[in-house]
């Protein structure tokens, strides 16, 4: 009775009908791999609740969608991976989100084909390399607290091709032109630059000694940054100060100027 109750109306008495207590193991088994894949991927990253619940679910959906379709690999996949790619639609994804959804979505399938012990096998494996690689920071260059993403936003009559060639010449250490859009309706253009920023070198007459003035919330600096011949002085009850953050400060005939407190 229970069988025939999850029988599907299109069924016929060549097609295998999945049991009722195969498909409970099968969506549980893919339940808890998508949420050890949603917990590995928290590990060192921006995330949102959303993007994690969705990636705890995603192997689930996959796995029914390789069962409804009997085993039809092809179908299973075409299906799966349009649901994979409606939450970009209007979201750009990162290199790594993408990269879980694709996790998510294999050990979904290897379990919707039935083989449990191997879609663990492979979530354990890859989450596992994927943990690994994000701990030891593989791939991250020295320099990588210079590189910088700027968006800059024009009128679309201006010939943006080297109007900033100039300043970001000037700068930076290297600039590209990695996206064009148009945003406002059309109305403007959106550049999006990766850029390398310069070391940056503030330097003063040593017969007078400027002051840079700190005020409250202090300074955060990010490039390597140079004092040469000034003064510093802070200004207001709360004593501001510079945060390196992770950058290298360099003070060279530099005083305090107590004439602000």
């Amino acid at each position: 009775m229970l069988n025939q109750l999850f029988t599907g109306v299109f069924d016929t008495n060549t097609a295998s009908v999945i049991a009722v207590g195969d498909f409970i193991l099968c969506v549980a088994v893919s339940l808890i791999i998508g949420i050890f894949i949603a917990a590995v991927y928290t590990y060192k990253s921006r995330y949102t609740q959303s993007f994690v619940t969705t990636l705890a679910l995603l192997p689930a959906v996959v796995c029914v969608v390789i069962m409804m379709v009997n085993g039809n690999v092809g179908a299973g996949v075409a299906v799966a991976g349009a649901f994979s790619l409606v939450r970009f639609r209007s979201v750009p994804g990162t290199a790594k989100e993408i990269g879980a959804i694709f996790l998510a979505m294999g050990a979904g399938l290897v379990t919707g084909m039935g083989y449990l012990a191997y879609g663990v096998l492979f979530a354990v494996i890859l989450s596992g390399m994927m943990l690994l690689y994000t701990h030891v920071g593989i791939g991250k260059k020295n320099r990588g607290n210079k590189y910088k993403t700027l968006h800059i936003t024009i009128p679309e009559d201006l010939d943006y091709t080297d109007v900033f060639d100039s300043v970001l010449k000037k700068y930076t250490e290297s600039y590209e032109l990695v996206n064009v859009k148009t945003t406002n309706m059309g109305s403007l253009f959106k550049l999006t630059y990766q850029v390398i920023l310069k070391d940056v070198a503030i330097k003063g007459d040593s017969s007078t000694l400027p002051t840079i003035t700190l005020r409250a919330g202090g300074v955060i600096l990010g490039a390597d940054v140079t004092f040469e011949n000034v003064k510093i002085g802070t200004a207001g009850f709360i004593r501001p100060g510079i945060a390196a953050n992770g950058h290298k400060l360099v003070l060279t005939n530099v005083h305090q100027d107590d004439s602000l407190r």
